[in-house]
This record gives C-alpha cells, sequence and structure tokens, in this order.
C-alpha cells in the first residue's frame, strides 16, 4: 500500500497536500470528458484532493468538470481557482469569484489566487479578497505567477501580507525560481505551488532523466516530478488526464531521489547563479 501523501504548511498552519492535481486544458472536449472525470476521481481516491483550477481554464468548463466529477467528495477536497487579472477590482475579484462559486457547484473555494500581473488594481484585489474571506466564499487566498519585487509590493499593502501562496512555473529545467523567489517565500513562510512540474512534457530526451529511470524502471517524467516533490515547501499539481496517467503521478512520490542523483541531476540541469525573470507558460 502507498504511503500517505506528505502535508505542507501555509502561513496559518493548515496543512495541504504535497501532490495535487492540475486541470489545464481539461474539461474542453466532449469526447474526453468521461476519461477526465475517471482521472480526477481516481487522484482523489489517491489522496490527491488538492485540485487546482481557473476561470481561464476552458472558459471556466474546467470548474464545471470538476463539478460533474466530484460535487459528491466536496468535503475531502481542497479547491484552488485563479481570476483573470482583467477581473483585478475589489468589485471584479467578488463578482468572478461568484461565477467559480456557480460553475464549481460549492459554497466556498479553499484558495483563491490572482492569476497573474496584468494591469489589475492590487489594493483593490486584496481588499476584495479579504471581502471574500470575510463573507465565506473564499478560505485563502493568494497570487500566481508573481516574482521576487512583485511579492514586494504585495506585502507593502494593507493587508497584503495575509497571502497564502504563489503558484509559479517551476520544475528541473527552469530553476529560476530558486536564486531569490523560493528563498523569499519560505523566508516569509509561504509554500510555492508548482505548475508544470514536468515542464508540460517537453523535458529533453535523453541524458540525466532518462539514466536514472531506467535503473530505477519508471519514466523520465516520473523522476522530473519526483524531483520537484523533494523541494522543501514546494507543492506540485501536474495534471493527468486519464487514470494511467494519475497513478503514475502518484507513483513518483515513492520514488526518492538519492544525494548523487540530485547530484547528477544538477550538472545537466545547473541552479541559476544571477537572477532570471520568472518564466510563465
Amino acid at each position: 500500500m502507498a504511503n500517505a501523501i506528505p502535508a505542507v504548511e501555509l502561513p496559518d498552519g493548515e496543512a495541504i497536500p504535497k501532490l495535487g492535481q492540475g486541470t489545464w486544458e481539461m474539461g474542453e472536449r466532449p469526447n474526453a470528458r468521461k476519461a477526465e472525470i475517471a482521472a480526477l476521481r481516481e487522484g482523489v481516491e489517491l489522496g490527491m484532493t488538492l485540485i487546482d483550477t481557473a476561470e481561464m481554464y476552458g472558459d471556466g468548463e474546467s470548474e464545471r468538470l470538476i463539478a460533474e466529477a466530484l460535487s459528491d467528495r466536496r468535503e475531502d477536497l481542497f479547491i484552488v481557482s485563479k481570476v483573470y487579472p482583467h477581473n483585478g477590482t475589489e468589485r471584479g475579484v467578488q463578482a468572478a469569484c461568484e461565477r467559480s462559486l456557480k460553475r464549481l457547484a460549492t459554497d466556498r473555494i479553499d484558495l483563491y489566487l490572482l492569476h497573474w500581473r496584468g494591469g489589475e488594481d492590487l489594493p483593490g484585489v486584496v481588499a476584495g479578497f479579504e471581502k471574500l474571506k470575510r463573507d465565506g466564499k473564499i478560505r485563502h487566498w493568494g497570487v500566481s505567477n508573481f516574482d521576487t519585487d512583485d511579492m514586494e509590493e504585495l506585502f507593502a499593502l494593507d493587508g497584503g501580507d495575509a497571502c497564502a501562496t504563489d503558484q509559479i512555473l517551476y520544475n528541473v529545467a527552469r530553476r529560476g525560481p530558486e536564486f531569490d523567489l523560493l528563498p523569499w517565500l519560505r523566508e516569509h513562510r509561504l509554500p510555492a505551488m508548482a505548475y508544470s512540474p514536468v515542464d508540460h512534457a517537453r523535458l529533453p530526451r535523453g541524458g540525466v532523466l532518462e539514466k536514472i529511470a531506467a535503473s530505477r524502471g519508471v519514466s523520465a517524467f516520473q523522476v522530473a516530478l519526483a524531483w520537484v516533490l523533494q523541494q522543501p515547501d514546494v507543492i506540485a499539481i501536474p495534471k493527468a488526464a486519464d487514470v494511467a496517467h494519475v497513478r503514475e503521478n502518484r507513483a513518483a512520490l515513492d520514488i526518492h531521489l538519492s544525494t548523487d542523483e540530485l547530484a547528477d541531476i544538477d550538472q545537466q540541469f545547473k541552479p541559476p547563479k544571477v537572477k532570471r525573470g520568472l518564466e510563465m507558460l
């Protein structure tokens, strides 16, 4: 029997799963719906109860898919959704949240994020998020695709330090956040949430990942996911649209890379020595 999924703590001490399920590009193809619902349900059965979505994904279809797949499991779930920056005003985030709640068929979102910087009224977003918290519509709020200077700007605002996480592109091939963003988040006791933890299946073929995978009888993608999962205070939210892929993602949690394997990975995918701008997908 697989071990329980480890937890990562939010700033208020609430523990959430270190491995969750992403839903980018899910809910958009009717002929894939049955398989996607089965995948989400299998993931929850395996303990991957953190489900990430956004109003952007399929223009809300991802949120509707989650409702269809998991409405009977709501009390087991930690649902994350995200608001467009063009809805980033005090009233705009509240209206967008109401629409997401309706699509998700729930009365609250566990973690609500501003999806990226894009002309939003950041003080208004914080005020809107705090109003949603007071009203019980969301339980926590945070941001996505914020670099270190963005986080410092946020924390300088009244109430900005109530932020619970920063969801970022982070994987073995995109290690820029290690230079200053991840240390900043750890200093402020905020976990990072890594989207596209296997780089949207675009990792280079050959090399160290496949070598380690061959020696362990697993896939290179599982090795890459295991690497992310071994980073402290980082939550991974890989997407899987079928049951077999969900099981592979869950199995990656049971791969513990050795010190030598980690050093070999560092040789091919070198840690950053200078600041790089935060990448996005």
